[in-house]
């Protein structure tokens, strides 16, 4: 029977205290004489003051997607015993990302080039030209940098509120894809992450259309009143279908507009320093594997990868405080047992609750519920079929997940 692995294996929130990747922390041990031994992510060296590194130990230091001031500065570098990998030209993305992508730099370029001039149109077309999935060397290195980066700036970015809140405090949400805007699952979604968000938990979707971009909306206006969450659905409406992609984005778009200064949610814990948008927003975990999908702009935080495998693990391991299943296809039913499988091993630490929203659809249409408790049942940590809940109500859910 396999069993988990060591925690410090999976762990992925520990700070790695020898990564520099703001220019801040740079200044502050390149003051000291020494970089020996440190990796430098993705900084850009040859902006002012650009430093002198002339006469600095670089024994053993990794210097990853950085720029410098010239290719001596580099090649001088490695004489002195530093490792350097650059930022690979041609490429319409960071190599080595510093941080998790925004809403504004997906959309960047949309309002002079509509979609097709989107940044995450522009990196789709460049990943579909390259191979796609299936990527020659040279893209796949760069991909795998990215995507390492993402990586980083995702445990950067969470270590705060999980610090504050603890892991159970991060809820899924999943479902289909194809749900359109106005509808009735789409505007269940919407309360639901409206509802975990005022609750202080960290919605983490998988960054698509439908479902995906309902619960993140709803966590978006979390701030408002349920009255502007249900105007903001109507507006957004009148673009309802995700593959008429101009009209889409542009009412994603104006909604944002609408609603950028909104008013601070309130918290009984006050939020930790760089955390606001766990709150206004949440976590969207999209991949460019499904780029013929516009993106979803609203959430906090965006950590786009190409990897579609690693993205999907990704969600499933920070949504420790549990996961709701909207009704979905094929997509959302292996999402079920992929999580089913980390929950039966116990792969990533303690699971929250399974909550399937339509209590008719999962278990009528598709089964799922009629498979999942017989294996819950007979997990190695003893029975969990206990944690798999069925509901037609978005509020019953939260209070599910939340006490």
């Amino acid at each position: 029977m396999p069993t988990p692995p060591p925690a410090d294996v999976i762990e992925p929130h520990a700070p790695h205290v020898n990564e520099i990747e703001t220019r801040t922390a740079f200044e502050q041990r390149l003051a000291g004489g020494t970089l020996a031994g440190l990796t430098v992510q993705g900084l850009r060296l040859d902006l002012d003051p650009v430093p002198d590194l002339r006469d600095v130990d670089v024994t053993g230091t990794l210097f990853v997607g950085c720029r410098f001031a010239g290719r001596e500065v580099g090649a001088d570098l490695v004489r002195r015993g530093a490792n350097v990998v650059p930022p690979f030209s041609g490429l319409p993305y960071p190599t080595q990302p510093s941080h998790l992508y925004t809403a504004d730099e997906l959309a960047a370029g949309f309002a002079e080039g509509g979609f097709a001039g989107m940044y995450d149109t522009r990196v789709y077309a460049h990943f579909r030209a390259h191979g796609g999935a299936l990527p020659d060397v040279r893209e796949a290195l760069g991909q795998r940098l990215h995507d390492h980066g993402v990586d980083n700036a995702l445990a950067d970015a969470t270590r705060s509120w999980l610090a504050a809140h603890g892991p159970q405090s991060v809820v899924g949400v999943m479902g289909g894809h194809a749900v359109e805007r106005g509808s009735a699952a789409y505007r269940m979604a919407a309360v639901l992450g409206w509802e975990l968000a005022r609750a202080d938990r960290l919605v983490v979707t998988g960054g698509g259309p439908g479902v995906m971009e309902a619960a993140n909306l709803g966590a978006f206006l979390a701030a408002w009143p349920a009255e502007e969450l249900s105007a903001a659905i109507d507006t957004l409406a009148v673009a309802p279908d995700f593959t008429d992609h101009e009209r889409y984005t542009a009412a994603a778009l104006a909604v944002r507009k609408r609603y950028a200064d909104g008013p601070s949610l309130p918290s009984p814990r006050p939020s930790a320093p760089g955390t606001e948008w766990a709150r206004s927003g949440g976590l969207a975990i999209p991949t460019w594997l499904y780029g013929h999908e516009p993106a979803n702009l609203f959430a906090g935080r965006i950590a786009k990868y190409f990897s579609n495998a690693i993205r999907e693990d990704t969600i499933l391991r920070l949504a420790r405080g549990g996961i709701v299943f909207a009704p979905g296809r094929a997509g959302t039913v292996q999402e079920v047992f992929q999580a089913a499988t980390k929950t039966f091993y116990g792969t990533d630490g303690a699971s929250g609750a399974y909550v399937f929203l339509d209590r008719t659809y999962w278990t009528t249409e598709l089964p799922v519920e009629s498979l999942l408790r017989p294996l819950f049942a007979a997990s190695p940590f003893g029975d969990l079929s206990h944690t798999i809940h069925l509901t037609d109500d978005a509020r019953e859910a939260v209070t599910l997940l939340v006490r």
